[in-house]
């Protein structure tokens, strides 16, 4: 791994992202084979859009999930069929539900009852049925989820105390038809009992409205909250244990006349793309200042706000990083701080990492890269350029390497237009 990371960089520079694709592929394989036929897989585009990825993913996972009338374009240009295709959001304005209805995408997952109204007066002008799911917000979440968007008020979904009275409503209107439902209350979890929890508490819901309402659901999307191990003291998530306890309540619901005929999904981003991205960047210099060793690096926060602690992070940890250059000789390891190209003191992408004795020119790898990059990143901000992003597949011993870098070809076309001067 270190050789083909320091290869990469000699031979492409940096900073960049590299996506091992083939360990993607492992970890849906890992998934199936834990939870056997139990679970669909549904890819949540927003981890990561890269056009190259959506595309291999086609035909390994069940479906995507979208959450912008840019993402459904995006999956569509790369050979996805729409009906395997969920669209989530808060904010679905009427050029994103329109892209739903054109598209005929497989469902629209409502948010809110006015939503589920401004849908059905769009469908009816296009003379259009749409399937829809009901997205709902539990009233409780397991301790140990990075991000809890349960029992509080929130954006996503329909509230589980106000979500009987919305799914009357939403049941009457003509233009759409209620065919399962959707529930994500929380991400980044590693602990195996508070996600099998968190499941069985999905489970209930599905179960009560279902029945409250004479719902034979068609489709029941689980928002997955699997964390992945970011940092040097996590301990990675036993899918194992998860499965030893879920999957007997998944088995038991699916042998009830009403859920015989539902496909249950598993909505993933990070668990199947996070741990397969590194971020390589740079040293340019290094600078003593007041009794602290900082490495200068080519790229951070600009590429990875993740890194550098600003993406739900309270406070700062640092990613697992190593160092892609081998030493010449015996180095003494010592704490470093990380830092970006950016005029802000927030760019820091670690505090007090261990390396062995880096020089400039030496190449660090962030690890638990591939998700939330990017593209989840302040590119624009002080116009550096954009991180190269580049795809491995195949052989360890002979990989192929694909620059499959979306956000340069725009820089490109930036730089070489010509700007029209107005005035005498």
């Amino acid at each position: 791994m270190i050789e083909q990371l320091e290869q990469i960089a000699r031979e492409y520079g940096t900073p960049c992202f590299v996506y091992f694709m083939d360990d993607v592929f492992r970890r849906v394989r890992e998934l199936r084979s834990v939870f056997g036929d139990l679970f669909e897989v549904s890819y949540a585009v927003k981890a990561n859009p890269n056009p190259a990825i959506l595309r291999r993913l086609n035909g390994r996972v069940e479906m995507l999930d979208v959450s912008s009338a840019g993402e459904l374009e995006r999956a569509v240009m790369q050979g996805w069929d729409p009906q395997r295709i969920s669209f989530t959001g808060p904010v679905k304005r009427d050029p994103d539900l329109q892209s739903a209805l054109r598209n005929r995408i497989g469902d629209v997952v409502l948010e809110s009852v006015e939503e589920a109204r401004r849908l059905d007066e769009l469908a009816a002008s296009g003379g259009r049925v749409q399937p829809v799911l009901v997205r709902i917000t539990p009233a409780r979440l397991p301790r140990g989820f990075g991000v809890n968007m349960a029992g509080r008020p929130s954006q996503f979904g329909i509230d589980e105390e106000t979500a009987d009275a919305a799914i009357e409503e939403i049941t009457r209107l003509p233009r759409l038809r209620l065919r399962g439902f959707h529930v994500y209350s929380g991400t980044q979890c590693l602990k195996a009992d508070a996600v099998a929890e968190n499941y069985e508490i999905f489970l209930d819901l599905f179960q009560r409205f279902s029945e409250r309402h004479d719902v034979v659901p068609e489709k029941l999307i689980f928002g997955a909250g699997l964390g992945i191990a970011y940092h040097e003291t996590d301990a990675p998530l036993d899918l194992q244990a998860v499965a030893k306890r879920i999957n007997p309540a998944l088995q038991a619901m699916r042998s009830l006349p009403r859920f015989r005929q539902s496909r249950l999904v598993l909505e993933t981003g990070r668990y199947l793309i996070g741990e397969a991205g590194f971020y390589l960047t740079q040293i340019v210099r290094i600078k003593h200042s007041r009794g602290i060793d900082i490495l200068l690096c080519d790229g951070g926060m600009n590429h990875h706000l993740g890194a550098c602690g600003h993406l739900g992070s309270v406070v700062h940890r640092n990613y697992r990083m190593l160092q892609v250059t081998v030493p010449n000789g015996v180095r003494e390891e010592r704490p470093y701080d990380l830092v970006g190209p950016l005029c802000t003191s927030i760019d820091t992408l670690g505090h007090g990492v261990k390396l062995p004795g880096p020089v400039p020119g030496d190449v660090i790898a962030v690890r638990c890269s591939g998700a939330y990059g990017l593209t989840a990143s302040p590119v624009y901000f002080i116009s550096h350029e954009p991180a190269r992003e580049l795809l491995v597949e195949g052989d360890r011993e002979a990989p192929r390497v694909t620059d499959v870098s979306q956000l340069r070809s725009v820089r490109q076309t930036e730089m070489n237009s010509q700007d029209v001067l107005l005035g005498p």
